[in-house]
């Protein structure tokens, strides 16, 4: 029974093939919205996950002064090199830290110039914040002591000044300092925040002190946790640390504050899910609207076949075989809406992963509900029409005209 309803919902989706064609098209715009927008909500995720991590293993930032809001802090005293070494010493389940300082600076090469930052630290800089050498050597003990001019090129920066040329063993300069390129850092790409990472150059803190800044303040210090070890407890040390050092008596607020990269990256992801779920929700109304639509034909093709609806039951079919019959055709209508929508969805997403650079990250599950959802779209809208024709009267139908 249930082989012939679906032979003959086949014939009658067959006869009435652009009607049927525009009937599936609410659902496979349903289905395909919903499983875009969590596919490219998954990848977004991901990829807020993969820039935060890129910042560093376990990574937290002490900086001083109060945060006023975003990307605002307060002014406030700033620490010294020996506030880092405290930490290094003082504070357990601390695997490195580095102290650091940056000022914007012109670097020039021939007649090249390009605006960038440039940072002074030291070599643990390079573990804290996860970066690796793609050319080069880090700088020597001796260049740390003596504040050599020496200095390392992000990716972004070498590519501007040299281009395809060789840019160890070239000096260039950092507004009045010449320095001597020693090192080349692999390129990391932008960050959460849309940031360029690649776009620094690092130097030796000393060589900062003297020849750029012209004082000797640390303005904030990176410090990276060890694996296993939870860096709340490690940014809760740190604050009664700098707290001590720093003279700040019980009812006084802290004049620094201590950013841990986890918290951030957990924020960012719960953020960017909670918005995957709210637009795969406003998506999923466009299913409900095809299915509106569905029952509209469905009506509409009851209302046609009256008379076809009126034969069959006057010669012994059952009210519940012409229930079936309408039935299977919403459900077949609906299920290939949903596999046309599964398809579309999938080229979408390649495309509009490709143009916005992020990964492309599949769902399945999410492939496999949209469909069975789709199914039961035209299950429920295709109800009531069935039910309405099987309900007829054989004498009444047969008179319809």
């Amino acid at each position: 029974m249930l082989w012939n309803a679906l032979l003959l919902a086949l014939r009658e989706i067959r006869r009435n093939l652009m009607r049927s064609a525009l009937t599936m098209l609410g659902i496979v715009i349903g289905v395909a919205s919903v499983i875009v927008m969590v596919n490219l909500g998954t990848s977004a995720t991901a990829q807020v996950g993969e820039q935060i991590a890129s910042l560093g293993s376990n990574l937290l930032i002490v900086r001083t002064g109060q945060r006023l809001g975003y990307g605002q802090r307060s002014e406030a005293e700033p620490f010294d090199r020996e506030d880092a070494e405290a930490i290094g010493r003082e504070v357990g389940g601390v695997a490195a830290v580095a102290p650091g300082a940056s000022q914007p600076v012109t670097v020039i090469y021939g007649n090249r110039n390009w605006s960038t930052t440039v940072t002074g630290s030291d070599n643990e800089y390079f573990p804290v914040g996860n970066w690796s050498l793609a050319k080069g050597r880090e700088f020597s003990p001796s260049e740390l002591r003596a504040g050599a001019a020496v200095c390392i090129l992000g990716e972004a920066v070498r590519k501007e000044l040299f281009g395809n040329q060789e840019a160890i063993g070239e000096k260039l300069r950092l507004n009045k300092l010449s320095c001597q390129v020693i090192g080349v850092l692999t390129s990391k790409g932008q960050s959460a925040g849309g940031r360029d990472q690649d776009d620094l150059v690092v130097i030796p803190l000393r060589t900062f002190w003297r020849r750029v800044a012209g004082n000797m303040d640390v303005q904030m210090i990176y410090v990276s946790a060890r694996e296993g070890v939870s860096t709340k407890k490690v940014q809760r040390d740190i604050e009664l640390l700098m707290r001590e050092r720093r003279r700040i008596t019980a009812n006084e607020d802290d004049d620094f504050n201590v950013r841990d990269m986890k918290e951030i990256a957990e924020a960012l992801t719960g953020t960017t899910r909670v918005l995957t779920t709210l637009l795969g929700a406003v998506a999923a109304v466009s299913l409900l609207v095809g299915g509106i639509g569905i029952m509209n034909i469905m009506l509409v093709s009851v209302t046609e076949r009256t008379r076809e609806i009126g034969t069959r039951l006057a010669i012994g079919a059952l009210e519940r075989e012409v229930l079936l019959q309408f039935l299977v055709e919403a459900v077949v209508l609906s299920s290939f809406g949903g596999l046309l929508g599964i398809l579309l969805a999938v080229a979408t997403t390649y495309g509009l992963a490709a143009m916005m650079g992020m990964p492309v990250l599949l769902d399945p599950g999410i492939m496999l509900l949209a469909f069975l959802f789709s199914a039961a779209v035209g299950v429920i809208f295709g109800f009531f029409p069935a039910r309405k024709a099987a309900r007829q009267d054989p004498i009444e139908a047969l008179r319809y005209e």
